[in-house]
C-alpha cells in the first residue's frame, strides 16, 4: 500500500515538473510577449521576466522592441533631369505596438523592406542629380515620410532613414570632371588677372616714388645684384647705367645747323663793327666744334671701358 502511495506521489510529482516545463517562459528585456489563447490574442502584453502559459492552450508570441538596422537593396532610376542612377539606402525602425506588428501585418520586416524600395525609386524619379549628390538630407526626411506613413498602422516607426551611396555612369563622371575643371581653371585664371591687376598699380606706385627719389632706383638695382649673387651659380651681371645710356644716344644725335658768321645783309657795306660781330660768330663755331670732339672722344672712351669690361667677364666665365 505504501508503495502504491509512493508511485501515485512520484508520478503526480513528475506529472507537475512537466507541467511547469511546458507552461514555463522568459521573456528577455528587450522583448514583449504576445499570448494567444485559442487564436485570440489576450489584453495584456507579457512584460520581461518569467511567465506562465496554460500549455495546450495558449502559445506565447515575443516581439524585439529594438531598433532594426535593414539596408535597402540598390534601386536604380532615372532622375527629373534625365540621369540614370543607382541609390541604396538604410532604414532604422523599431515597433511600437507588439499587438499591431503581429496581427496587422504578415511580416512587418518584409513590409518596411519592400515599402523603403519602392519609396527610394520615387524619391529617385522627383529629385534632380544635384540634389541626391548635395542636398541628401531633405531627400532623408522626404523618404522618411513616404514610409512612415503607412508603418504606423503596423505599429512600427521608423526612427531614421539615410541615402548611402549614389552611383553615377562613367561618362557622368567625366563630364563632371571636366566641368570641376574648367571651374577651376576659370578661377585660377581670374585671381591670376587679380593679381597682376594689383601688382601693377604696385609696380606704378613704386615708379612714381622712384622718380622723386633717383638714388632708390640705385638701391634696387644693388639688391637685386645681391639677389643675384647670393645663389651659387655662374651667372655674372653687369648693370650698365641708364645714364650712360642715355649719353651715348645724345652723343650719336646729328648737331643742330649753325649759322655762318660771314653772312652778309644785300646792299650793306661791311662795317668795323659788322667784322668783330663776324669774328664771334667764327669763336661760337670753333667751341661748338670743340664740344663735339670732346663728346665723341668720351663715347669712344666710354666703348673702350665697356669693351674692356666685357673682356673680363669673358675671362671670369671662361675661368
Amino acid at each position: 500500500m505504501v508503495e502504491e502511495v509512493v508511485g501515485v506521489v512520484a508520478a503526480v510529482g513528475a506529472g507537475a515538473l512537466v507541467y511547469l516545463a511546458s507552461a514555463a517562459r522568459v521573456v528577455k528585456q528587450y522583448e514583449r510577449g504576445l499570448v494567444f489563447r485559442l487564436g485570440r490574442v489576450r489584453g495584456d502584453v507579457r512584460r520581461p521576466g518569467f511567465n506562465m502559459i496554460i500549455p495546450g492552450v495558449e502559445r506565447l508570441r515575443k516581439v524585439n522592441m529594438q531598433i532594426v538596422t535593414m539596408p535597402v537593396p540598390a534601386q536604380e532610376g532615372i532622375t527629373r533631369d534625365n540621369v540614370t542612377v543607382r541609390v541604396d539606402a538604410v532604414v532604422y525602425f523599431k515597433v511600437v505596438d507588439p499587438a499591431a506588428a503581429i496581427i496587422n501585418v504578415e511580416d512587418y520586416r518584409f513590409a518596411v523592406s519592400q515599402m523603403a524600395q519602392t519609396s527610394l525609386r520615387s524619391i529617385i524619379g522627383k529629385s534632380e542629380l544635384d540634389d541626391l549628390l548635395s542636398n541628401r538630407e531633405k531627400l532623408n526626411q522626404g523618404l522618411e515620410l513616404m514610409i512612415d506613413s503607412p508603418a504606423v498602422e503596423w505599429g512600427v516607426t521608423i526612427d531614421r532613414v539615410e541615402i548611402k551611396d549614389v552611383s553615377l555612369p562613367d561618362t557622368m563622371k567625366r563630364s563632371m570632371a571636366r566641368q570641376a575643371e574648367a571651374d577651376r581653371e576659370r578661377r585660377a585664371r581670374l585671381i591670376n588677372a587679380d593679381a597682376e591687376y594689383q601688382a601693377s598699380k604696385k609696380l606704378a606706385q613704386a615708379a612714381r616714388q622712384m622718380a622723386d627719389t633717383p638714388s632708390a632706383l640705385q638701391l634696387r638695382l644693388l639688391q637685386t645684384v645681391m639677389a643675384v649673387a647670393a645663389e651659387k651659380n655662374s651667372t655674372l651681371v653687369l648693370p650698365i647705367p641708364v645714364e650712360l645710356l642715355r649719353f651715348l644716344e645724345r652723343g650719336g644725335q646729328p648737331p643742330p645747323p649753325e649759322s655762318s658768321g660771314h653772312a652778309e645783309a644785300p646792299g650793306h657795306t661791311e662795317t668795323p663793327g659788322h667784322g668783330e660781330a663776324s669774328g664771334h660768330g667764327e669763336v661760337s663755331g670753333h667751341a661748338g666744334t670743340t664740344e663735339r670732339a670732346e663728346i665723341g672722344e668720351r663715347a669712344v672712351d666710354l666703348t673702350e671701358q665697356a669693351g674692356d669690361a666685357m673682356e673680363q667677364l669673358r675671362r671670369a666665365v671662361e675661368q
